[in-house]
């Protein structure tokens, strides 16, 4: 039997995991010795494969996280206080299912960003979806919704992510249509899905930050109390990093 038109057809059919599979296995000495089923079942295996990391690179896409990060690459080590027991119990995504926020705090450079987009990132192998926003490119891009008259369509965009980041949190003064447009993004999300929060203020501070003693109850009744807490500590990590870098360039001089 010929192999390759069949190849070509499991391609037009658009199952190219088991076009690549098949493929393999007419390269695979003694190939005749496996059981037409476990080849078989090593083909769709292939195929689910394939689909999946298709369908992670598609969510990862549309994130638009801001840094690549990874819950492998996560710096126990340093001292910035880092619980990594709340950490870790993460990554079960268990906080997602609930419409649970997290709460990064800390100084620049500490790693809240690294490590919102590590999860988010853990989030999204698990089949969720979610978007990334620092504060302030979020404020704009409502503005010009607004302008647009597309203000409720980006609004339910929004809302339909399973997660949403929001980075920069209080790194420019809040002012009125900022607290509207945050109480209708938080109000829409509130117990149906999650929020992740970067800010090197503390939450003490938040209220106070927002400005508005109404709308800052009303926004933090919807984003705090219902949140885990991630508070960083220590020395910016970029200065580190660089400490790091300068000493292997001196090695390998």
């Amino acid at each position: 039997m010929l192999i390759h038109p069949t190849i070509d057809k499991l391609k037009q059919l658009r199952l190219s995991g088991m076009a690549s599979a098949l493929t393999q296995q007419t390269h695979t000495p003694d190939i005749e010795a496996v059981t037409f089923e476990d080849r078989l079942g090593f083909m769709v295996d292939q195929e689910i494969a394939v689909r999946e990391t298709r369908l992670l690179s598609a969510r990862l896409r549309k994130a638009k996280l801001k840094e690549q990060a990874s819950v492998e690459d996560v710096n126990f080590q340093a001292s910035r206080g880092l619980d990594r027991g709340l950490f870790q119990s993460l990554l079960s995504c268990e906080w997602v299912s609930k419409g649970q926020n997290i709460l990064l705090c800390g100084p620049t450079g500490a790693g809240k960003t690294f490590l919102a987009c590590a999860l988010v990132n853990q989030a999204c192998r698990a089949g969720h979806t979610a978007l990334y926003y620092r504060l302030g490119r979020l404020n704009e891009e409502l503005a010009l919704a607004k302008g647009l008259g597309k203000y409720s369509k980006y609004l339910e965009k929004i809302a339909k992510a399973n997660i949403l980041v929001i980075d920069d949190w209080g790194l420019a003064a809040f002012d009125d249509h900022s607290r509207r447009d945050l109480l209708e993004i938080f109000d829409d999300r509130y117990k149906r899905n999650s929020t992740i929060v970067t800010s090197q203020l503390p939450v003490d501070v938040w209220h106070e930050a927002i400005g508005d003693p109404t709308l800052a109850d009303a926004i933090l009744d919807r984003l705090v109390h219902n949140a885990h807490r991630i508070n960083l500590r220590g020395k910016s990590m970029r200065t580190k990093l660089t400490a790091q870098e300068k000493a292997q360039e001196e090695v390998k001089n």
